[in-house]
Formats: structure tokens, sequence, C-alpha cells
């Protein structure tokens, strides 16, 4: 019995996060009212980033794992990782370039992002970008569901290490940081082309504001969401550019976020940040 089988018989709604699967707290004195708890889909350790609660979903409902199918899927991602990390991932056989305008984001824009969709169980009814570190080599796909399908995104393959997206050449002066690849699409689409997508801002760290500094980057301007935890996203990016010495300016459109800007809207951005 693997993790995913163990949370179906017990009725556990459970969602993909990358490597991990993410539930409400099984603390029984912690009433989570939205999910905060992760457990590795692998060896079932599980912690509840709010709460602190930790175990083993195994021993959590009395069941015995199966190690030696737990080294051997441990095994099957650790050279899948090694192997993104060296020689990079190949585009899947078989996937068709997307040429729709979903989201009234022009085909040539999913042409310049060399979005796909693909009849692989993880892609069905995705529009997929390959993600390519600052060498080229592609590092995971992420896929974004059409319909109302959960998780919404899917990267692939799970656990797979991130690079800020896209980073191919020197940046100079202003880059605008946003937290979804549909953020940064619709924005390069509307001419906001100094736009980098950071895949959550649990990736982001000193290291990744160094590597601004080192492309040519002078200010960061912070463009999340604009709900609460957008605003806490925006501070807490801010006080890596602080430490990192980086200037920076917190871009904060109450009640939307770039992925939902119009083309107007998004022209009289440029102006009032660009001139």
């Amino acid at each position: 019995m693997d993790v995913e089988e163990l949370l179906n018989d017990n009725d556990i709604h459970h969602m993909p996060r990358g490597g991990d699967v993410l539930v409400r707290c099984l603390n029984p004195e912690h009433e989570d009212r939205n999910p905060s708890m992760r457990i590795d889909s692998i060896t079932g350790i599980f912690q509840c980033f709010s709460c602190g609660f930790k175990g083993n979903i195994f021993t959590h409902f009395g069941e015995v794992p199966n190690l030696l199918q737990i080294k051997r899927d441990l095994l099957k991602k650790r050279i899948k990782m090694k192997r993104a990390e060296s020689i990079g991932l190949d585009m899947p056989k078989g996937a068709e370039p997307y040429t729709g305008t979903w989201r009234d984001i022009k085909t040539s824009t999913y042409e310049l992002f060399k979005a796909f969709q693909h009849n692989d169980p993880d892609f069905i009814g995705r529009i997929v970008f390959p993600i390519s570190d600052i060498s080229g080599r592609i590092s995971a796909f992420t896929g974004r569901h059409t319909g109302t399908e959960t998780p919404k995104y899917k990267i692939v393959p799970p656990g797979a290490n991130i690079p800020m997206y896209p980073m191919p050449k020197p940046y100079r002066g202003h880059v605008i940081l946003v937290e979804g690849i549909f953020d940064a699409i619709n924005l390069y689409d509307k001419g906001l082309t100094n736009v980098i997508c950071i895949f959550g801002t649990r990736l982001m760290n000193e290291q990744r504001i160094g590597l601004l500094k080192m492309s040519g980057v002078t200010t960061v301007d912070i463009f999340m969401d604009g709900d609460d935890a957008g605003k806490k996203a925006a501070e807490f990016i801010k006080k890596l550019c602080e430490t990192g010495e980086v200037l920076s300016r917190d871009i904060c459109l109450e009640g939307t976020d770039p992925g939902a800007l119009t083309q107007k809207q998004v022209t009289s951005l440029a102006r009032k940040l660009y001139g």
C-alpha cells in the first residue's frame, strides 16, 4: 500500500504538491480550515507547518510500510533528479504545440514559451511549459489545467529543482518578479517583457537575489497577488532584496493579480513604472 492508497482508504481529501501531498492537519486538536500538512508521497513522513504536528502516515493509521518499495521509489526519484540536473530533460515524444489563445494570451506568445499539449496522464487537459535553467537545460515541466480539475498546476518530475523563469539572458535595470507562470506569460504577452516567475515564495532565497544581481538587475519590482497572502509574500521578498543590497518596490493592485490584467491595464502599469 502506498501513501495515496492509504489516504483514499481513510477518505482523506488530498492534493498533490510537487513531491508531497497536501491535506488538512491530522492533529485532532488542530482545526485546520486551509490544508497545511504536507506528506511525502513516497515515505509517508508528514508535518503540519501551522501547528508543528508531525509523524508518519503509515504508523499513524497502524499500517506497515513496504520498505522495499519505498527504497525503490526513492532510488528512481534520485536517478530522475540527477539526470535532470546533469543533462536536462527531453521534450516528450508526441508533444503537440499549443495553438490556442486561452486566457486572452496570443498564440505567438505561447509559441515563444514552447507551450505544448500531450496525452500523458500528467499532462492531459493541461497547457504545459518546459522550464529551462540559465544554461538552457530543461529542469522540469509545469502544466496548467484549463478546466476545474485540481491541482491546477502540476510539476513534472515531482520535487524537481525549479529555476526562476525565464532567465536565458542578462537583464539590465528593472525586473518584475511574479509568483506563477501565467502571471509572467500574461505580462510578457501584453508588453512587460522584463518579467520573471519565481514559482512560489518558498523557493526564493538570498542566492536567487544574488543571481539577479549578477545578471545586471538593479531594481526588483515585486508584483504578487493583491490579497493578504500576496502582501506577506511581497514583504518577504522585499527583506531578501534588502539583505542582498538590491533596490525593490512593491506593486500591489488590490483584488487582482498579474495573470488577470487586461492589455489596457498592463499598458497603464508599464507607463507608471517606466514612463
